[in-house]
């Protein structure tokens, strides 16, 4: 499976958001987590997490073992093949993570697995907002990777249901793009100040990484 560049700035700024706030992060939940790269990145910054990686996808998961048993971090990562609508949540997260499906409303492919991987034929949004509700402790976090055309509409639906976002970052491919993603991170109860809005650019506009971006990904890109 393709790895996305935006899914990497995304895994990246997880676990360097999470890592800032030097608040203990035992137990994370990475929902539809594919390759497993967002559980693997959380995990080397994060040592003191132990993460379940839930995929419905047999190939993605089984690829998610092969890079999870290869790499530093497999004793703290527990990937497992199931629809999570399905899943018996062991309890409650510190934290949860996930790139979550992106065209519910637009035509699917002729592809079954792309369908699941990007339509709401394997999991709706609310559906994995009910799932965040169910699986969040009071005082945790969650994060989402969401498509910045469905801003409006993700906005009422995260006030339909009580989570408050305290940090949206607008995501552009370029300096001279629109914003084409967004991420953000939510709780449970509103904190006395307004959401933070934060912009970032993948390429500059000579097609070089920006700053901001190889700060981020410097620990995890082999070249910068």
């Amino acid at each position: 499976m393709k790895v996305t560049t935006d899914a990497c700035l995304f895994g990246a700024w997880v676990a360097n958001d999470d890592n800032s706030e030097k608040i203990v992060v035992k137990r994370v939940l990475d929902i539809g987590a594919g390759t497993g790269v967002l559980s693997l990145m959380y995990a080397q910054k994060n040592l003191s997490s132990h993460i379940d990686a839930i995929d419905i996808d047999e190939d993605a998961c089984q690829q998610a073992k092969e890079n999870v048993v290869a790499s530093p971090f497999g004793e703290r990562i527990n990937v497992i093949h199931g629809d999570v609508n399905k899943f018996a949540l062991p309890g409650r997260y510190d934290c949860i993570i996930s790139n979550p499906p992106f065209y519910e409303k637009e035509v699917s492919s002729d592809n079954e697995k792309k369908n699941l991987a990007h339509h709401h034929s394997g999991l709706l949004f609310e559906e994995l907002l009910n799932i965040i509700k169910a699986g969040l402790s009071p005082s945790g976090t969650f994060y989402l990777l969401l498509p910045f055309k469905r801003n409006e509409e993700i906005k009422k639906i995260l006030l339909k249901q009580h989570l408050w976002v305290s940090k949206i970052v607008f995501v552009k491919q370029s300096t001279k793009h629109n914003y084409f993603r967004m991420m953000m991170v939510g709780k449970f109860e509103k904190e006395n100040y307004e959401t933070v809005i934060e912009e970032i650019s993948i390429w500059d506009d000579q097609q070089q990484y920006t700053k901001e971006f190889k700060d981020l990904l410097k620990d995890y890109y082999l070249r910068l």
